[in-house]
């Protein structure tokens, strides 16, 4: 069947070999080296329309299609021209002319059957490399663009160049192999436990790629910190196959993705986005150091100007309850009275409620932790304004500066583990 498709195109096509056969056998040569040899001038002039068409593509691209880009004012033409995509599509012309001629240029089927597959083969090549170059180029088109910069979108294309990849592979051997993609996509279900075998990280990376993409876990810029993999700091890439994460020392970890979807990493993206940056930290009070508040001691208090309306008020209150329920002052257990440690929560709590580079608007709060062998911990928990690292540390580290100072100004001591 093929052979009479290929007699009959030969025949209806201008009887080019059969004209330079004739002009052969004129000459004096014999049948059989004119058969031969007008072949052999066919197909050389065949590499020569293929190459001069190719040359022509290269001409438009390089003058007519570069001049163009340059007219206007988007970006992605440029991009384009920048990854060889237009010119790799050119590339396709001297294979479809090598295929379609080739039955013209040459009478036997042998022949026609191996220079169209080679055709087929170098077309399907060039397509696949023409993709690639187009997901390469929508990589930087998209990498350039604000809304989508530090979204990893570099792991979608590079699916679909794997794809590319895949299917060019199985359509390349259906051609060796004189096989429909369809019967050959069905048969590689025997081979899948295979195929997973060698493809397990690559599979593994697609699918992690995926799951990062599209439920935003990660993006270009975010600092994240695996203690794992030993990664604390800036997302510079985002790929297929690994994670590239530049650390606070400038060290580069690389992590592979499927191990930041199966173990468990810190996003920080969620704090640069707020509105500030927590501080929780605590300080351990002697226990030995507690106690309650006398006469002398509340007007020593009454005189700091974050404590003197929370001392009067607070003293109201407990007179007036002391008062209505007969309470003997004269044994300190009976009523109510302040303590040291609670006036100095008190103070600690306006204390940050006055700072100018705590956030009011978030949580703020100074609280009393379970007590344990190393004393009270008073921890203060509020929200800086500033999310910069450098500055976070150094309203946090004023903030405690104060706190260590003053906490003697309230008769308590802090818990210090004694050498032995």
């Amino acid at each position: 069947m093929i052979e009479e498709q290929i007699t009959t195109r030969a025949t209806a096509l201008f009887g080019v070999v059969d004209s330079i056969n004739r002009m052969l056998v004129s000459y004096g040569m014999s049948h059989n080296l004119a058969n031969w040899l007008d072949e052999i001038i066919s197909v050389t002039l065949l590499f020569l329309l293929a190459y001069g068409a190719d040359i022509i593509g290269r001409f438009v691209v390089n003058r007519i299609v570069t001049h163009v880009a340059k007219m206007t004012k988007s970006r992605w033409d440029d991009i384009f021209l920048e990854h060889k995509v237009f010119r790799y599509l050119t590339h396709m012309i001297p294979g479809m002319i090598f295929f379609l001629c080739t039955p013209i240029a040459i009478n036997s089927v042998i022949w026609v059957n191996l220079f169209q597959k080679a055709a087929l083969i170098y077309i399907t090549v060039v397509i696949v490399r023409a993709i690639v170059a187009a997901t390469q180029s929508m990589t930087q088109i998209y990498a350039e663009s604000e809304d989508y910069a530090k979204k990893p979108v570099k792991v979608l294309f590079q699916i679909i160049a794997v794809i590319a990849y895949f299917i060019g592979g199985i359509a390349v051997l259906s051609i060796l192999i004189n096989t429909s993609l369809a019967t050959l996509f069905a048969g590689l279900g025997a081979f899948m436990a295979v195929l997973l075998l060698i493809f397990k990280d690559s599979i593994l990376g697609f699918v992690a790629g995926w799951q990062l993409s599209s439920n935003d876990m990660l993006r270009m810029g975010d600092w994240i910190t695996t203690p794992k993999h030993g990664a604390d700091g800036t997302v510079e890439e985002v790929s297929l196959y690994s994670v590239k994460v530049r650390n606070f020392d400038n060290t580069i970890v690389t992590i592979p993705p499927y191990s930041l979807v199966s173990d468990s990493f810190q996003n920080w993206r969620g704090m640069e986005e707020s509105e500030g940056r927590r501080i929780k930290r605590s300080i351990n009070i002697d226990m030995t150091s507690i106690k309650f508040c006398t006469p002398e001691m509340i007007e020593r208090f009454g005189r700091i100007h974050y404590l003197k309306d929370y001392i009067i008020n607070t003293e109201k209150i407990i007179t007036s309850y002391n008062e209505e329920n007969n309470v003997d002052n004269t044994v300190l257990v009976n009523g109510r009275r302040q303590t040291n440690i609670g006036v100095f929560r008190a103070y600690l709590q306006a204390y940050i409620n006055n700072h100018p580079d705590i956030n009011q608007n978030l949580t703020c709060i100074v609280r009393q932790l379970q007590p344990s062998e190393k004393g009270v911990p008073v921890e203060i928990y509020c929200f800086t304004k500033d999310k910069s690292w450098v500055n976070y540390e150094n309203v946090q580290s004023d903030i405690f500066d104060h706190v260590m100072a003053i906490v003697s100004q309230f008769d308590l001591k802090i818990y210090q583990l004694k050498s032995v």
